[in-house]
């Protein structure tokens, strides 16, 4: 029996609600397909910091080091940032770093509407046409986020000058296009990329980059967009993308603007993956929304997310495609029987019932 490592890192706000309900269907799934898994859970965010002193204690990361992938909740309680440096707060010290750590360069993020959710997704029904499927391929360790020099400084005039230094190397550029085209591939043979090339040196060189790659993927259609067009065509007319490929800071802005179209940001997962080792890719997988403290606690939040970040951890990391696939289908009939947590719930939808996190987790798990 194969039996695989999890770090478990539940975080913050509602982290630890939506990671207890995706842990509940990894055990209904590994139960029905015969594997082991090996979760072991660990403070990170806030509550490191409570129990250690620090965002990404020792312990965790000595923890996500001997493990085969990270799966993640949130990290980052907004009313206690001024307590402690920036430098020290959890999404710098350990977020930043855990991606830093393990050279997680690609992210994707799976944006998919069910039509059972046609009335949660903030467009008219004619602009969803037959179903809006994106996947957004983030480059996730260079960029603004990370480039050098990044500072405050005093002028001498009293005012400050805050300095972000946007940064990539043509081999960042081309490692990322090769996982995008792969990815479209896979899919429906299209990718857009986006850059600002008519005002940025970086726009310039990412476009001659993914079009020098994308001579070597001749069945793949590629094209280019400026981040801004980009953007309004998401709201105009979102069935014309299928993969998109998109620097670091573009892809966090323009991943966010296509997870309101699949109903909710409850409702997008993540995968952040590192170079491959053999067979093998170490992965971090989380929901791209935030902590929601306002709801945390009151089972409320949507594990939805969670759960199907956890699956995309089961075919991205583990090749448990079939496994994968199961959680996927699972919740796609935990919707269609009805089931809502509040932020996908319309009190006008017939047959609709308004559940909470752990009534959401438990449907999808007997769905298993």
């Amino acid at each position: 029996m194969n039996t695989f490592k999890i770090a478990a890192l539940a975080g913050d706000g509602i982290g630890p609600e939506v990671m207890r309900e995706a842990i509940k269907v990894l055990r209904a799934t590994e139960k029905k397909f015969g594997f082991k898994l090996e979760i072991t859970e660990a403070p990170v965010g806030w509550a490191g910091i409570d129990s250690d002193g620090k965002a990404l204690p020792e312990k965790t990361l000595a923890l996500c080091k001997q493990s085969d992938s990270i799966l993640f909740g949130s990290v980052g309680l907004p009313d206690r940032d001024a307590t402690i440096p920036k430098e020290e707060r959890p999404e710098r010290a350990a977020l930043l770093r855990i991606r830093k750590e393990f050279s997680l360069f690609a992210n994707l993020r799976p944006v998919k509407l069910p039509k059972a959710l046609a009335h949660a997704c903030p467009l008219a029904k004619e602009r969803q046409g037959d179903g809006i499927d994106i996947l957004v391929v983030r480059e996730l360790t260079g960029g603004m986020y990370f480039g050098q020099p990044k500072k405050t400084e005093n002028l001498p005039d009293g005012n400050f000058r805050a300095i972000d230094t946007m940064v990539y190397t043509t081999p960042e550029i081309e490692r990322i296009a090769h996982v995008a085209f792969k990815a479209a591939r896979l899919r429906r043979k299209k990718l857009t990329s986006i850059d600002k090339a008519n005002v940025l040196e970086n726009g310039i060189l990412w476009r001659e980059v993914v079009t020098r790659v994308g001579k070597h993927y001749s069945d793949v259609t590629l094209e280019h967009q400026f981040v801004d067009n980009a953007a309004m065509q998401l709201v105009l007319r979102p069935t014309q993308f299928d993969v998109m490929l998109c620097e670091n800071m573009f892809g966090d802005i323009l991943s966010d603007e296509a997870a309101a179209l699949g109903g909710s940001l409850g409702m997008l997962p993540s995968a952040s993956l590192g170079a491959s080792s053999g067979e093998k890719i170490f992965g971090f997988y989380e929901p791209a929304g935030g902590t929601a403290p306002d709801i945390a606690g009151k089972n409320l939040a949507n594990p939805i997310a969670q759960i199907l970040s956890a699956a995309l951890m089961l075919r991205h990391s583990f090749g448990l495609n079939e496994a994968a696939a199961a959680i996927e289908i699972a919740v796609g009939k935990a919707i269609d029987s009805g089931n809502r947590t509040g932020d996908i719930f319309n009190p006008n939808e017939s047959g609709a019932q308004k559940i909470g996190t752990r009534e959401m987790g438990d449907a999808i798990a007997a769905a298993i």
